[in-house]
């Protein structure tokens, strides 16, 4: 048989190796998913066409400075631009895999002037000393495929690749998230300093109120005291609390790249109303998460890990082929009795490695445990932060409700105080502790108003913003490659 029918005969073999894969049937780890939430809340079960906005679902407090704000953190935020360069690099580390799936080719050429010893083994009388060597060629070297080696490793750094694209819409969400939070507080803070500076105002007529009838010997120097008190700690609290607004505008500075020295945000005071957040069933939750999807397509990676360790326990087979021209001539080099060409393939195959590729596979099913608790792990975080901020919602509605009935009842006081304190049948002692529980009251509904805001926030990002699992394979298309998937 020819040598060529021997080669043609072998291709079918050859073939069906390369068809092999020793990676284990992938399957996405169980977790237990509820049917519903819960607990209820202001929100709204969401419709096929009733989702979170994508691309900006922070438009659903309706507050243009947050817009501007966001789009600020998307083009400057130091963290999301790390995290952009380390979803580049996993990208090309997928290229670089996917690269073994075709020949190395390479091309050399070389002129070499040397010299030969007198002594040399089987140098013939004639030989001469010195000579000149001339070389061009080529050579090409490709690996077959046999065990799946190749395509486990470009599975593996596919996976990576999506996990690495998962994370960095995962930063890019917590970014958000906490931008939104912030912002959210700021405003609270804003809030907080237009009720504090109205009590000053209020509280500095009812000073001037007691002096005025002290000087005309109708109240006590007490009374004075007590007004001056009660003024003096209402200027702190707001000077403390635009201490606290300082803090909030420059952590936002930070977080839209630029510099606090240089950041302002003038103060707003409107009130923000708490948006009907579409809540899906909790299952569609593994779709929306971005960590989620990060945690299973790292364990669908380890899953791929496991074929490759397992190939090495097969012999690897590499074709071999090159060819040139070899003279010692410059002038006649590219002619035809300077040809020289070598072709074959090559069969490595490890006999005896001390329990190596052994240990290599236990350690690569041991990472495919730990990826899948780790997934487990986080689909079940998910669902308590959905859980927590749902409740917590719920729980702050009532407080809310509750709150403004005894913020009115606390006005209702102070006022009664005042008019019998300027009538002569109350004393000052009894307006000092009506004030303060107005004010008190009339902060707590406030602060109650920011918390349901910010725990909307929360249950956003616990949902997964406008994220969706689909996005992976967009962005795939997007980039030119193949990770789309899986």
């Amino acid at each position: 048989m020819r040598r060529a029918d021997r080669l043609l005969l072998a291709l079918p073999m050859v073939a069906a190796l390369a068809g092999c894969n020793l990676a284990p049937t992938y399957k996405v780890p169980a977790t237990p998913v509820a049917a519903q939430y819960k607990d209820t809340g202001p929100w709204v079960l969401a419709q096929p066409a009733d989702q979170l906005p994508r691309a900006d679902w922070w438009s659903l407090y309706g507050d243009p400075q947050l817009d501007q704000l966001q789009q600020r953190l998307l083009a400057h935020n130091a963290d999301l631009a790390a995290a952009l360069a380390h979803y580049q690099q996993a990208q090309a580390l997928f290229h670089e895999a996917r690269s073994g799936y075709f020949p190395q080719i390479g091309a050399s050429a070389g002129a070499v002037r040397q010299r030969q010893s007198d002594t040399a083994p089987l140098r013939g009388p004639t030989a001469p000393a010195d000579y000149d060597t001339y070389t061009a060629g080529a050579q090409l070297s490709y690996e077959v495929d046999l065990w799946g080696q190749v395509r486990d490793t470009v599975a593996a750094g596919r996976d990576e690749a999506q996990a690495t694209a998962a994370d960095l819409a995962s930063v890019q969400l917590s970014l958000q998230a906490q931008l939104a939070d912030n912002y959210l507080a700021l405003r609270g803070l804003d809030q907080q300093l237009q009720l504090l500076q109205q009590s000053v105002d209020a509280y500095q007529k009812a000073l001037q109120l007691t002096q005025t009838l002290h000087g005309g010997g109708i109240v006590s120097g007490l009374d004075v005291a007590r007004a001056q008190t009660q003024l003096s700690t209402v200027k702190s609290q707001w000077a403390q609390t635009a201490a606290q607004r300082a803090e909030m505008q420059d952590a936002i500075a930070v977080l839209v790249g630029e510099s606090a020295s240089q950041f302002d945000l003038p103060a707003q005071t409107a009130a923000i109303p708490l948006p009907k957040i579409p809540l899906a069933v909790p299952s569609t939750l593994l779709q929306r998460r971005p960590d989620i999807a990060a945690a299973e397509r790292r364990t669908a990676e380890a899953n791929a890990d496991i074929g490759v360790a397992r190939s090495a326990y097969f012999p690897s087979l590499t074709l071999n082929a090159q060819g040139g021209f070899l003279s010692k001539r410059y002038a006649d080099l590219l002619t035809a009795p300077n040809q020289v060409w070598a072709l074959g393939p090559s069969l490595l195959f490890d006999l005896f490695d001390g329990g190596r590729r052994k240990a290599q596979v236990a350690a690569a099913k041991a990472a495919a445990d730990e990826a899948g608790a780790k997934y487990r792990g986080v689909v079940l975080g998910a669902f308590q932060q959905v859980e927590d901020n749902l409740a917590l919602l719920d729980r702050l509605g009532s407080a809310a409700v509750d709150q403004q009935a005894a913020a009115v009842a606390a006005q209702r006081a102070l006022d009664l105080a005042m008019k019998q304190y300027k009538a002569g049948a109350a004393s000052y002692l009894d307006v000092v502790q009506a004030q303060t529980a107005a004010l008190q009251a009339q902060s707590g509904v406030l602060s109650l108003g920011t918390q349901q805001l910010r725990a909307s926030v929360q249950l956003i990002r616990a949902l997964g913003g406008g994220w969706s699992r689909g996005q992976l394979a967009q962005k795939s298309a997007h980039d030119g490659s193949t990770i789309g998937g899986g």
